[in-house]
């Protein structure tokens, strides 16, 4: 019998092998948190060990997490699974987690709810935001090297209409992910702020992130660099569309929304069974005009070259929205149609960097390579 996706998502033998990372057994035995060295070498009274065979201070994320009140908490998390929900909240600033193993499919936290999920207290359903695996409303959160996953599949549940299911949603201000997996189908990443009027800036970095509707979602000032991005294949469905790649909800009042730059993305689904994106504007926020930059990235054949971008909504078409394209390349980038595709000018373009849309805020600067 083949291993199900469930199996091979998080064992990091699916998709999430083109990272070209090593595997790292999940039940590592001997010293487990590497240069991080024991939880009887700490160096300071803010460093936590986390793992789950009971061989640090916490065995879930979540204990660690409600136990580190206040600001500048750093969490080693062990190789292993945690499957559970972990909410960060905003009290908790400036926290960082740390996968010791230095490979983000040997950390790996993961749950299986979706928007049409029950509640267990019967009160309903989670809802897309309820969903999530992992939620940060925290300002100046950062992650290094740990997956994070939402397993919940739709063949599982053929009868749930709320098919969204969430991996994190990140929600606070200087939000940093390097080399992090971010795996799920609908809505895998939100990367959204607290509230309309806050302007959340995050930066993704050597990240991998799949899945297939509306993957990369939300109202986040977000920078994504070195990142790919995998579309994945489909067998509820037999015509395209499979999905749309992004679905940026930026607030009107925001000059930035999301930059890609310098990324890749590859697809397992047919050629030209994607599209790029789409604009999302919320009941929450009808003036949203959503912005997207895609620029320096290389387009596979899973994008639909001739039109690229459609509409969430006839209300609002995306021709109205800030969508623009700058020197990407391969087969998914070809611009047949002009209208379809609007690009930037040079002079538009010298605009559209990391350092712009992050502002006096570079996490980039130790991290660029």
């Amino acid at each position: 019998m083949p291993l199900s996706r469930r199996h091979l998502l998080l064992a990091g033998a699916g998709a999430g092998a083109a990272l070209g990372l090593a595997a790292v057994p999940a039940a590592a035995t001997g010293r487990p948190f590497g240069r991080y060295g024991s939880p009887a070498a700490r160096p300071d009274d803010r460093f936590r060990y986390v793992d789950p065979h009971g061989r640090g201070d916490f065995t879930t994320v979540q204990a660690a997490v409600t136990a580190a009140s206040g600001s500048g908490w750093t969490l080693v998390l062990a190789p292993g699974t945690y499957r559970e929900t972990v909410a960060v909240g905003s009290a908790r600033t400036d926290m960082t987690w740390i996968g010791a193993a230095e490979d983000p499919r040997a950390t790996v936290v993961v749950y299986d709810n979706a928007a049409g999920t029950q509640k267990p207290d019967g009160s309903g359903t989670y809802g897309t935001s309820g969903s999530a695996t992992t939620t940060v409303a925290a300002d100046g959160f950062t992650a290094r090297w740990i997956t994070f996953a939402n397993d919940w599949l739709r063949a599982d549940h053929p009868g749930v209409p709320g098919t969204q299911a969430v991996a994190v949603k990140v929600q606070g201000d200087r939000s940093a992910f390097t080399h992090c997996r971010f795996l799920g189908h609908q809505d895998t990443l939100y990367a959204d702020s607290r509230s309309l009027t806050a302007f959340a800036r995050q930066y993704y970095a050597h990240c991998y992130i799949e899945g297939d509707v509306d993957f990369v979602f939300g109202r986040a000032t977000a920078v994504y660099e070195h990142c790919h991005f995998r579309t994945l294949t489909r067998t509820d469905l037999t015509g395209a569309p499979y999905g749309f790649v992004f679905a940026p909800s930026t607030a009107g009042a925001n000059p930035l929304g999301y930059l890609v730059t310098r990324s890749r993305v590859t697809s397992e689904a047919p050629d030209g069974y994607y599209k790029l994106a789409r604009p999302w504007v919320p009941s929450s926020d009808p003036t949203a005009l959503p912005m997207l930059t895609v620029r320096d990235t290389w387009l596979g054949p899973g994008i639909d070259a001739v039109a690229p971008y459609t509409n969430m909504s006839a209300a609002h078409p995306w021709q109205s929205m800030r969508f623009r394209e700058y020197a990407n390349s391969g087969p998914g980038a070809v611009v047949p149609v002009p209208e379809n595709r609007p690009q930037l000018t040079p002079e538009e373009a010298a605009a559209h960097t990391r350092r712009r849309y992050l502002g006096d805020w570079r996490p980039y600067d130790h991290d660029d390579h």
